[in-house]
């Protein structure tokens, strides 16, 4: 009798600490989607960003993706980005998919310019960089270590002994 009431006071002392990582690990991580000004980006793909995605500015979270459709006319990728209404973005800003490393999630970065003007609410970010995905790095960097160097020359046979 007095086994089962330690394994059920062990238990439950379990469950409490579960729950309680459980509300600390959602109240810091930042999870609640951000509402604000719409704004669109438009990239030749998207590279499995998802709804929800973080838009992020040197690493700190300024808006969420709010939806993404295909461009009839240029088959490019629309993104629509909810941006916080106290972020106010320059209007040469610079919109590129980025990864979290090599197994983590995509998310939007941008990267603000100078100018003085603003893009407004429903306006689009002009300047875009597109995503490579890793397939298509490691492909690029084998054919540029290819490419420049050329087969060695099999080296010339040797003259027999006594001929010149």
């Amino acid at each position: 009798m007095g086994r089962n009431l330690i394994e059920t006071i062990m238990g439950a002392v379990v469950l409490v600490v579960a729950a309680f990582f459980l509300v600390f690990a959602y109240t810091h991580a930042d999870l609640k989607e951000v509402t604000g000004y719409e704004i669109t980006a438009q990239f030749s793909s998207v590279g499995g960003l998802d709804k929800g995605s973080d838009i992020r500015i040197n690493g700190v979270k300024v808006g969420t993706v709010a939806d993404y459709e295909l461009d009839k006319v240029t088959f490019n990728a629309v993104v629509k980005l909810s941006i916080s209404p106290d972020v106010r973005l320059p209007a040469d800003t610079v919109a590129t998919i980025a990864t979290e490393g090599l197994l983590g999630g995509k998310f939007v970065k941008l990267i603000p310019g100078r100018a003085k003007d603003r893009i407004p609410e429903g306006g689009r970010i002009a300047k875009t960089k597109d995503f490579k995905s890793i397939e298509e790095m490691v492909g690029e960097l084998i054919f540029l270590a290819t490419a420049d160097n050329p087969a060695p020359a099999a080296p010339a046979p040797a003259a027999p002994a006594g001929q010149q």
